[in-house]
C-alpha cells in the first residue's frame, strides 16, 4: 500500500518511517510514502500558498492551485508505481469520523491514497469540491493542522496490513468486534495493592475468555454506550451478552479488587475460579 501526503511539514512524517510497528512494516516493503510539499507547485517568489479569505473574516485559507498540483503528481507517482486506483482524502474537523471499520476498508481495498493536510483556517472549497474523495476527521477538536490526523490514519491503516501484526493481535484490539477491548494485566500479580484478577490467574482458558467477553461488554456500555446500541442493531449480542448489561445495569457486576488484596495462587484460583467468577465481573 501506499500512502502520498500533501504537506507543508513532511519531517513530521519520518516518525512513522522511523519507530515501532509502522517502521517495521515500511522496512518490510509492507507499505510506502512520498510526500509533496504545495510549496513546490508555486510559481511566485515568496512560494505563497494562502491568501486572505473572501467575505472577510480571521485567518488565512489555501490556495487551491498549488494544492491541485501537489495531488496531480501524486497521482501520476503513484500511477508510475503501478498502483491503479487513487482515493484523495482530506483531514478536516468538518469531516466524517474516522472508525476501524473505515481503516479495515482502507487497509484491504488495494488502493493508493493520498492525504491532503490543510493549514491555516481552512482550504479553499473549489479544491475540495473538485479533488476529494473525501473528508475524514479525527474527533471533534481542532488541530493546528491535518498532519496530526494522517499520522494517525496510516498508523491504524498500516496496522491492518497483512504481516504488520499477528493476526491474533488485530483481531483482538479494541473496536474489532464492536466494542472497547477488555483489560489487560501483567506482572507482578500484586502491584501497590492491586491484585490481578484471579480468574486470569487460574489457566482456565474458557472462563478467561468468558470474563473478557463481559469485561468487554461492560467496559463498553461504561464508556461508550452508542456502541452497545450499535452493536445490538447489527445483531452482534447474544442473549449472555445481554445478561451481562442487565446485571451491570443492576449494580451486580464487581469493581476492582480492593487495595492491599493478596493475588491468590494459580493453584488456589484454579480451586475458587467457579465460585469467583459465577456471573461476576471484576473492572478497572
Amino acid at each position: 500500500m501506499r500512502f502520498d501526503v500533501i504537506t507543508l511539514f513532511a519531517p513530521m512524517f519520518e516518525a512513522l518511517t522511523a519507530h515501532g510497528i509502522t517502521r517495521r512494516a515500511f522496512e518490510a516493503g509492507l507499505w510506502q510514502l512520498a510526500t509533496w510539499n504545495p510549496r513546490d507547485f508555486t510559481h511566485d517568489n515568496h512560494r505563497t500558498v494562502d491568501d486572505r479569505p473572501f467575505g472577510g473574516g480571521p485567518g488565512m485559507v489555501m490556495l487551491a492551485e498549488p494544492l491541485a498540483d501537489a495531488v496531480d503528481a501524486a497521482r501520476a507517482a503513484q500511477r508510475a508505481a503501478g498502483i491503479a486506483a487513487t482515493r484523495v482524502i482530506a483531514l478536516s474537523a468538518s469531516g466524517v469520523p474516522l472508525t476501524d471499520a473505515r481503516v479495515r476498508a482502507l487497509a484491504a481495498s488495494g488502493e493508493g491514497v493520498v492525504l491532503v493536510c490543510g493549514r491555516y483556517e481552512g482550504i479553499d472549497q473549489r479544491f475540495l469540491d473538485a479533488y476529494v474523495d473525501e473528508e475524514v476527521s479525527v474527533g471533534d477538536f481542532v488541530l493546528s493542522g491535518g498532519e496530526i490526523a494522517a499520522l494517525a490514519l496510516i498508523d491504524a491503516v498500516v496496522r491492518q496490513l497483512p504481516g504488520a501484526l499477528k493476526e491474533a493481535s488485530a483481531d483482538d484490539e479494541s473496536f474489532a468486534h464492536g466494542l472497547l477491548d477488555a483489560p489487560h494485566y501483567t506482572r507482578p500479580e500484586v502491584w501497590r495493592g492491586r491484585a490481578v484478577p484471579a480468574v486470569l490467574l487460574s489457566g482456565h482458558h474458557a472462563q478467561i475468555a468468558q470474563w473478557r467477553r463481559a469485561q468487554s461488554l461492560v467496559r463498553t456500555a461504561r464508556l461508550r454506550p452508542a456502541l452497545i446500541e450499535r452493536a445490538r442493531q447489527l445483531g452482534l449480542l447474544s442473549a449472555k451478552d445481554e445478561q451481562v448489561l442487565r446485571s451491570d445495569a443492576q449494580g451486580a457486576v464487581g469493581r476492582a479488587p480492593a487495595a492491599n488484596a493478596r493475588a491468590p495462587s494459580s493453584e488456589a484460583a484454579n480451586k475458587a475460579d467457579a465460585s469467583a467468577y459465577n456471573g461476576r465481573v471484576t473492572m478497572v
